[in-house]
């Protein structure tokens, strides 16, 4: 024990590591811990938490629904600027900490605690983006992290120590892949997806049928966007926690949102992750078709190229940042058109956009034609592509020259 504490607030899942880490906290540092456990669409997952954090040593429990303003004001702000890490993850987990994080500083005022922890290992991204959040919001606040305090290796000792404990875990050594969920996504890591060569298993699979097994027949929908944001699915208004359930499952249907990659951590290793993220999916690809009808090219090309830098910042563990914020109010200055309708087509783990329409388009087919129109000349482009190519003109006649002098 390195530091001495009244109390801790430890962001609490029920699972494996955190089971195991409040107990330890208890034995180690001999103050009250708070077992705080934030509803962000885990489902069944949270059944009997309560119980199980007060039998595990929890002196308080603390459980909050904090589903709606995970996608709205987490997700959805991602969705504005279609962020994606290493063009393949739609960063689940990543927007998932800082909620969380707030939600523990909140609950240490609430309580009274000086101290927070967290189940993230030290080789991990979460470390990061659970401690950037505290500094952010509390930098009072003390943090523990026991993965780089105990003396346990791995989560074998883990198990052990558990099963000497009394205390039920949902891996055992036989199966000892972990995985987070939340409404955006289910992510796996670990165990036997640690040998990048092995295929899945179909079995581990929770929000989304294979494409395989998906039905015969296309599903066809329709998202309205207001802003940016989606608020209605096939005209029916629905709030952000509700219309992302609600995709999650016309998607999961059809096999569409699976993900299996091996990404660049924050810490400089590489680690495979397995997602599925079926309504954040149709959500991107809907978004982007939006976006294509409404939003003015430069714009949209100087957004594009920041978002690599955003999803990194987010990914990182960067949200509550000055400059995550920053770009965050330039990326919605340019969805105040982002209006309309999309029209998708799910089949057998494929998304495709069949249509879009919007009173703020910029698409008009008068303009666009191949037939006879009255606002384009196409005389006109013979002098647009004179200029645009002058300079490869004069460096190739430069060439040319200097090779005739010599």
């Amino acid at each position: 024990m390195s530091v001495q504490v009244r109390k801790i607030v430890l962001a609490y899942s029920g699972g494996l590591d955190t089971s195991v880490i409040l107990r330890w906290l208890k034995e180690t540092y001999g103050c009250p811990v708070v077992a705080y456990a934030a509803d962000l669409g885990q489902g069944d997952e949270l059944g009997g938490i309560r119980d199980k954090a007060l039998a595990t040593g929890a002196d308080e429990v603390l459980i909050e629904d904090l589903r709606e303003p995970f996608v709205r004001d987490f997700v959805f702000p991602a969705l504005r600027a279609n962020a994606i890490y290493e063009s393949r993850y739609l960063l689940g987990t990543s927007l998932a900490r800082p909620l969380i994080a707030r939600g523990q500083v909140a609950a240490a005022k609430r309580f009274g605690a000086d101290a927070v922890s967290h189940g993230a290992t030290g080789k991990g991204n979460d470390q990061v983006r659970f401690e950037l959040g505290y500094m952010a919001l509390d930098p009072s606040l003390k943090i523990i992290a026991p993965w780089r305090e105990w003396d346990f290796k791995g989560r074998e000792d883990l198990i052990d120590y558990a099963r000497s404990h009394g205390i039920p875990v949902p891996v055992s050594k036989e199966k000892p892949y972990s995985s987070d969920r939340n409404l955006l996504h289910i992510s796996f890591e670990g165990g036997i997806l640690e040998d990048t060569w092995n295929e899945p298993p179909e079995d581990m699979f929770v929000m989304s049928v294979s494409p395989e097994a998906a039905p015969d027949r296309p599903t066809y929908l329709e998202i309205n966007f207001e802003r940016g944001n989606p608020v209605a699915v096939d005209g029916t208004p629905m709030g952000p926690a509700e219309l992302l359930e609600h995709l999650n499952r016309l998607g999961g249907e059809n096999g569409i949102g699976r993900v299996d990659m091996v990404e660049n951590r924050y810490v400089g290793m590489k680690s495979r992750g397995v997602y599925e993220t079926p309504g954040g999916t149709i959500l991107r690809e809907a978004h982007l078709a939006m976006e294509s009808i409404t939003c003015d090219r430069e714009v949209i090309h100087i957004r594009d190229s920041l978002i690599p830098r955003y999803a990194e910042m987010v990914y990182y563990g960067y949200w509550f940042s000055p400059e995550r914020e920053m770009l965050q109010a330039l990326v919605d200055e340019t969805q105040k058109n982002v209006t309309g309708v999309v029209r998708l087509k799910l089949y057998k783990g494929n998304c495709t956009v069949v249509g879009r329409k919007s009173d703020r388009s910029l698409y008009h087919p008068d303009f666009a034609t191949f037939e006879s129109d009255e606002v384009y000349d196409q005389k006109d482009a013979e002098g647009f592509i004179r200029l645009s190519g002058l300079r490869l003109k004069i460096a190739r006649l430069l060439e040319q020259g200097g090779r005739a002098a010599r």
